[in-house]
């Protein structure tokens, strides 16, 4: 996934979470709607750490600032 534009791959991200994991080499099946589901997925799967997921969350608030 080639993008620079941060506020374009949260609205890409927002439009359709599945397809954007998806092109991002995740493993997300997708019958799954819930965005607690697919992060309990990632995690259980061992495709992404809590660390990371921590990571991840810092870096939401920081854009709802």
């Amino acid at each position: 996934m080639m993008m620079n534009n941060p506020m374009q791959m949260l609205m890409q991200l927002k439009a359709n979470p599945i397809q954007f994991l998806q092109r991002a080499g995740l493993n997300v099946p997708s019958n799954l709607n819930d965005p607690n589901e697919i992060i309990q997925h990632l995690m259980n799967s061992g495709q992404i750490s809590q660390e990371r997921y921590n990571q991840a969350r810092r870096m939401a608030a920081q854009f709802r600032r």
